[in-house]
Formats: C-alpha cells, structure tokens, sequence
C-alpha cells in the first residue's frame, strides 16, 4: 500500500469523524450510498444548510490566515517637506526672448567685428555708470554685429543678472556656452542667475565649473554660499529615494506572502480533494448484508477504525473482487482459493456477526 494514499484516507476518516455532514455534499453521494447498502447509519444534516460547499467548508481546509494590515506608506508629498532658505530667491521673470543675432547665417565681416567691439566698449561704459537699460541696448546692438562672440552674450547675461532677469540671463549664458563650452564667464552668470532663481543644485554645478575654468572669488563666494543648500537637497533625495525604495521591497514582499498563502490554500483543497477521490477509489459500492455478510454492520466507525481492512480497501485486486460479487453475490465462489480476498472476507464477517462463506 501506498503510505501517502493510506496518510490521506486517515485524514479523510478523520475529517467525517468531526463533521459528519461531509458525507452530505453532493460529491459524496457515492459513498454516503455504499455506507448505508453497509448498513451504517448517517447521521442526518444540521439545519445549517450544508449540503453546499461554503467558504467555510471543512474540505477547503482552514481559511487562509489574515495579514495584520500594513502601516500606510510613505506620502510623496515627503519630497516637499524639505526646508531651505531661499532668501534672495526672485520670481522669474516672463519677458520675451532677446535678441540673439542671426548665429547660423550671418557672414560676419571683420568691420562688422570692429564695429561690435566698439559697442561692447561703450555698453561697458554705460553699464559703469549704472545706465542698465543703455547698457542693455548696446550689448544687443553688438551681437546683431556678431552674434558668433560667446563674450557679447555672456556680457548681456550680467546685465539682465543686475536688472533682476535670471531666465534672460539664462537664454543668453546657454547661447554663449554653445558657441564656446570652455569660457568661464557663461558659466559664472549662469549660476548666479540660478541662485536668483533658488536653483540650489544647478548654481552649484555652474559656479564650480566656472573656478574650475578660470578661478574667480566672486563665483567661489556664491558657491560656499549655495553648496550646503544644494548638499541638504541632496540629502533628502537620497532620503526619499531610501524610504521609496523599503516602500516597494514592503510591496514586493507582501504580494510574495500573499501568493504563497494562496499556494498553500491551492495545495491544501488540493490534498483534500485527493482525499476524498481516494475514498472514492477505496470504497467503490461494496453491498454488505449480502452475498456472505449477513447482520448488516453495527456502526461506521468499526469499518473505519481497523487498519486492516482500510489498506485492503485500497488494493485494486481486492477491490475489484468486491465489484464483482457486488453484482453477483454468488461469484464470491471464484476467490475461494485467493488467500487476501478470502481472508478479508472472512474477517469482515466475523467482525460483523456472519460466518464466512
């Protein structure tokens, strides 16, 4: 015998001993039939209507075990809690785009160079003088001259820095850095104008490229005044990115726990329905009371108690005798010479108050 197969039909006794309303599921009709051709008696079912498999059903097994509920996640609104001082952070100014000179097609001559570097001087001037708008004005008549200077652009963004313009200057220092990347003073105004604009991270990058380039104290003083700004943002992003981060491994690892309680709930309807179709192989409609066991049988639980006559209840040889003076009661006469048929026979009706045949 099979001991899985034994294991599982104990389980199904087992589970009829502590609910006997099992026997009346419809599926188990098969068998409920063959106990009582046995003579036992089934007991009858509770009023609760058990003849439907619930939820709660003993052969679903126990109910999957409820998870305590997982504390709530973190808000994202935890990347905004961060707090900096943002004196001397303006509103950005919405003006349209300046001039920028026609870059790409302009053939610039070497009088029209000239004629540039006389309005960059006079701008210069102006811009000494404290004349922001003359200044302004002049710087542009000079890029129109020759808009492929990086310098005339870079000059022009430190007078939109001085009228309060940080995105001109912005537009005007990105023009300057295409025509030459290794020009320091783009880079100088760019920052600054991204400290105006309370861009920690990126006035950081921007100053420190231009001391790179070329040492200036003024960006170094602005950028020992911006890092630790930019450090503390950088800071609480790696903060927040740790905390996402457990978040999802929280995630991850509940839905791994909830598969596997649903693996286990799967396997244990599963083994319950091995044992029942075990039964159902086990007890194939053996009619007691006739064909050589007379007095019918006192009680189920006899039946189902003796070991013996479980495991030969689950050899097939065994089984199919029984099959076959169960339709003809006078073919137990073939397996009068089969030792393990007639010794079973002769058990059960001792057991049960006949004789053996």
């Amino acid at each position: 015998m099979d001991p899985k197969k034994v294991a599982e039909l104990k389980a199904f006794v087992q589970l009829c001993k502590g609910d006997p309303s099992v026997l009346h599921l419809p599926e188990m009709g098969f068998f409920r039939s063959w106990l009582e051709t046995l003579g036992a008696t089934i007991p009858e079912p509770a009023n609760n209507d058990s003849s439907s498999c619930k939820e709660e059903c003993p052969c679903s097994g126990p109910p999957p075990t409820k998870s305590a509920p997982e504390p709530a996640p973190p808000s994202e609104s935890e990347e905004s809690e961060i707090e900096i001082d943002n004196e001397g952070v303006i509103e950005p100014d919405t003006d349209a785009p300046q001039e920028m000179g026609d870059y790409e097609n302009l053939e610039v001559t070497e009088e029209m160079m000239d004629q540039a570097n006389e309005k960059k001087m006079e701008a210069i001037g102006a811009l000494g003088e404290g004349e922001l708008q003359k200044a302004l004005d002049l710087f542009t008549e000079a890029i129109k001259l020759n808009p492929r200077s990086a310098i005339l652009y870079a000059k022009r963004a430190s007078v939109y820095i001085r009228m309060q313009k940080p995105n001109a200057a912005v537009r005007d220092c990105d023009r300057a850095i295409q025509i030459n990347p290794d020009s320091a003073q783009p880079y100088k105004w760019r920052g600054k104008a991204h400290r105006l604009l309370g861009h920690w991270e990126e006035a950081v990058k921007d100053l420190a490229t231009a001391c790179k380039l070329d040492y200036d104290e003024d960006a170094s003083a602005m950028l020992k005044e911006v890092q630790p700004k930019a450090n503390k943002i950088i800071e609480h992003r790696r903060k927040y990115e740790r905390k996402r981060e457990e978040r999802e491994i929280r995630e991850r690892q509940e839905r791994v726990k909830k598969a596997r309680e649903e693996h286990e709930r799967a396997q244990r309807e599963e083994e319950a329905r091995q044992a029942a179709g075990g039964a159902h192989g086990g007890f194939p409609g053996f009619p007691g009371g006739a064909g050589g066991f007379p007095g019918g049988m006192p009680g189920l639980g006899d039946l189902l108690n003796d070991p013996e006559v479980l495991m030969a209840m689950k050899d097939p040889e065994v089984m199919a005798a029984f099959q076959d003076v169960a339709q003809n009661p006078a073919n137990i006469a073939k397996y009068q010479n089969n030792p393990k048929i007639m010794s079973l026979i002769t058990k059960l009706s001792t057991k049960f108050g006949g004789q053996a045949p």
